[in-house]
């Protein structure tokens, strides 16, 4: 925050949590940008070399991501990770199936299995039960958002990561819902979530230990026919505003109306847009140069073919 006065920013986990428990069985039908976002963040891994052996989907929600990362590494063995126990549920179930009615005839004529995934976690992200350097990739889909602070799940990210591991993530900036954040009463504080900027989180994946931290942003617009479909949209994720200062209720009647009418008025070829900035992002874990208590790393190569 720019001074001391302004109000601190947190989110209310039980809060997050008990909104994806309930959106659990809404979210598949809901998710469209997630969707597509994942398939950016594929496209992204085109150019990047590497051969995992053991890959976390961490907030992997209902696990639409896990088949994805089971296809581009057959040889890997993948693991979702998600704070909601009903999210990991749906996501363990649709692993099952997956696994079970997604064989073809020659993998079935001569027993070849598909790499067997590990049992699905209900974790946080900044305290996850596993061994330090037991990952080569932790993929992320839009799970940051969640997230008061990035920096502790980040230095747990390169805690869990081995060297040469990769941390791929995605998340959404400032700019996601401006024209909702523009419209709807500001009474009250603030009713839109916040979001991260860009440079502060490359800030906390080097403070956690990352290097070569690579950024992206863009910018998509979904459309609507209206607001109310908008909001049955967020809902369904289990997105709404989670703040702990956020508004406990509305503004009044003509506040409603005036902020309807303000949104009208952003109207385009019978459509309604909803900004959404995407942030994607990638770093990788280097050999350390210090130990956790600061002293310095010299590490000592043998001389070949001399004294």
């Amino acid at each position: 925050m720019s001074t001391d006065t302004a109000p601190v920013f947190a989110l209310d986990r039980a809060l997050l949590r008990r909104r994806c428990e309930r959106a659990a069985g809404t979210v598949d039908g809901a998710d469209v940008l997630a969707r597509e976002v994942a398939r950016r963040m594929d496209e992204r891994l085109d150019y990047i070399r590497i051969a995992p052996r053991r890959i976390l989907d961490l907030g992997c929600g209902t696990g639409a991501d896990l088949a994805r990362l089971s296809a581009r590494f057959p040889e890997a063995s993948v693991l979702a990770a998600d704070f909601s126990p009903a999210m990991l549920a749906r996501a363990g179930a649709r692993t099952r199936a997956n696994t079970t009615g997604g064989r073809g005839l020659l993998d079935r004529l001569f027993g070849r299995h598909p790499a067997t995934p590990l049992p699905h976690l209900v974790a946080d992200a900044a305290a996850l039960p596993l061994a330090r350097a037991s990952l080569s990739l932790i993929w992320s889909n839009l799970m940051l958002p969640a997230l008061t602070d990035p920096l502790p799940v980040f230095k747990e990210a390169h805690r869990s990561l081995e060297v040469g591991g990769l941390l791929m993530f995605s998340t959404l900036g400032p700019d996601t819902l401006r024209e909702l954040r523009a419209t709807l009463p500001t009474t009250h504080g603030e009713r839109v979530h916040r979001f991260i900027d860009m440079h502060d989180l490359g800030d906390a994946l080097v403070q956690a230990g990352f290097s070569d931290p690579v950024m992206d942003m863009e910018v998509l617009t979904l459309t609507y026919t209206d607001l109310d479909t908008l909001f049955a949209d967020l809902r369904a994720c289990g997105a709404r505003n989670a703040a702990t200062n956020r508004p406990r209720g509305l503004s009044g009647r003509s506040g409603w109306q005036a902020a309807r009418a303000a949104y009208e008025r952003l109207r385009k070829d019978g459509r309604l847009p909803a900004t959404f900035e995407i942030i994607q992002g990638h770093a990788w874990k280097t050999a350390a140069k210090t130990t956790d208590d600061g002293r310095s790393i010299v590490r000592f190569q043998p001389r070949h073919g001399g004294r």
